[in-house]
């Protein structure tokens, strides 16, 4: 069991570690708002996780392995919120009150149903990890508790260094503009790698 919880460990710390949708969108929310502004985003982004995990930890990965066309309805529409998500900073301008609206934690909790990389790091959690975790109520603790734990702190260091290279050039709509742009060919070759 020891061994198979620390090979989980580092499939998460590789799959959070590393660029993908949910990330780079974090990192505009950090160059945009900062962490501090971002982190009900955050929180939303790791409550999003744990639904998934829970949806696929009760089985909800075998029913639409029987349904394809779902499946490719999930994507397109995946595809689209996220590229959707990472345009609204693009004029990089707030609402009246300072904030804005776009990273809070209603749009964050969806980011990861909506994310096809969470989807593909879910399944081959559930398919090839979690077997090796004891009991069921044993693997839904441990993936559940390990990503939510991972997600906080590489999640926060992306909205950080998102926020660290905004103060290192100010006021540059280039910067995040290049950040938006990244996003969107991150999502649109996974949509297309995997299809």
């Amino acid at each position: 069991m020891i061994d198979a919880y620390i090979a989980l460990m580092i499939f998460i710390v590789f799959m959070m570690a590393t660029p993908g949708p949910a990330n780079m969108v974090l990192m505009i929310g950090g160059a945009q708002e900062g962490v501090r502004a971002c982190f009900g985003f955050i929180i939303g982004v790791v409550c999003g996780k744990l639904l998934l995990n829970l949806l696929f930890g009760f089985g909800f990965g075998l029913f639409l392995a029987d349904q394809p066309a779902l499946v490719q309805v999930l994507k397109f529409i995946s595809a689209g919120y996220m590229i959707w998500l990472a345009l609204q900073s693009w004029n990089s301008d707030k609402e009246k009150n300072g904030v804005n609206k776009t990273f809070t934690f209603r749009y964050g909790i969806i980011v990861h149903p909506l994310n096809p990389k969470a989807w593909v790091m879910v399944i081959l959690t559930w398919s090839q990890f979690a077997s090796g975790l004891g009991s069921f109520s044993t693997q839904l603790l441990l993936v559940i508790s390990s990503f939510a734990a991972i997600q906080l702190i590489f999640h926060t260091i992306w909205c950080w260094t998102g926020s660290l290279l905004q103060r290192a050039l100010p006021k540059n709509s280039l910067l995040t503009r290049g950040m938006i742009l990244i996003t969107v060919v991150i999502v649109i070759w996974a949509l297309l790698y995997d299809s």
